[in-house]
């Protein structure tokens, strides 16, 4: 690829430097977590971390492994930057969102540090496109201290099982309902919409569950507005792990294939609306 042979520009090294084949295979992963203007991008030697946020209710993390790249060199512990989402992914797609049979565009992604431009180098049928984007001053972000050692309860969805969950259910209701239980009704969502209540249950034996980890009943509530957003993501997925911790903060993993067959990584985390007693059920 033409792309990988450029040289860094007289001065400074860059601090990050990547190459793809195919720069949809970005901008589709990216799409998924478009739901505000910014976002704060994280390099290190594993991958590429974008987060984003809102309403300090709701974050939004993709995860693009190192070796979906074709190069991925950080010269840095972490590399960190915020960067307004809307004209990255303008960028990536320069060339048209979807491109002929056969054709792709190539991509080389380059970075020199603090106060430094995120510049692009985007290449399709011979023709080159330079796009620089200004960074700006990372914010601090939300920090919904949700590690695997306080999951209470997990399961994972085929997300077609998902996909059809929210096409049945009522979405003029504000909240959606999640109970987790390692007896019946083991995975239920709710809603309570201008058509009254509505509820699905997934037997944890069901064909669309792959793995059933639940200690104890747990009935959270969630803004649908909030949760709303990852949908893009679940569109894409081919699995969803649902899971909870004991404040019932919620986590959404979408595990994303592309057509290459390479596995990427959405996560979304929400906070919980309220809490419901079991005399509210």
């Amino acid at each position: 690829m033409p792309l990988t042979a450029q040289p860094p520009a007289s001065g400074e090294p860059y601090v990050l430097a990547a190459s793809l084949d195919n720069a949809r295979h970005l901008s589709s992963i990216l799409r998924a977590v478009h739901f505000q203007d910014h976002a704060t991008c994280f390099a290190t030697a594993s991958g590429l971390r974008v987060t984003v946020e809102d309403a300090k209710c709701i974050q939004a993390n993709a995860f693009i492994q190192a070796e979906i790249f074709q190069e991925f060199a950080v010269q840095e512990e972490s590399v960190t930057f915020r960067i307004n989402l809307s004209v990255l992914l303008d960028c990536l797609t320069i060339f048209g969102s979807s491109s002929l049979p056969g054709t792709s565009t190539a991509l080389r992604m380059c970075y020199r540090g603090y106060s430094y431009p995120l510049m692009l180098f985007l290449e399709e049928g011979g023709v080159v496109t330079v796009c620089k984007i200004n960074t700006q001053e990372p914010d601090e972000l939300l920090d919904f201290d949700f590690c695997s050692t306080k999951v209470v309860n997990k399961v994972i969805l085929q997300s077609e099982g998902l996909r059809e969950a929210f096409a049945e259910l009522d979405m003029t209701s504000d909240v959606l309902q999640i109970t987790m239980s390692p007896n019946k009704p083991y995975f239920r969502l709710s809603t309570f919409g201008n058509a009254g209540s509505a509820h699905l249950d997934y037997p944890r034996d069901s064909d669309l569950m792959e793995a059933f980890h639940c200690n104890q009943t747990q009935t959270n509530r969630y803004k649908i507005s909030l949760l709303k957003p990852s949908t893009k993501a679940l569109a894409l997925s081919c699995k969803v792990s649902i899971r909870t911790d004991a404040q019932g903060f919620l986590s959404l993993q979408y595990m994303i294939r592309n057509e290459d067959g390479q596995i990427c990584f959405v996560e979304y985390y929400c906070c919980p609306d309220e809490d419901v007693t079991e005399a509210e059920l």
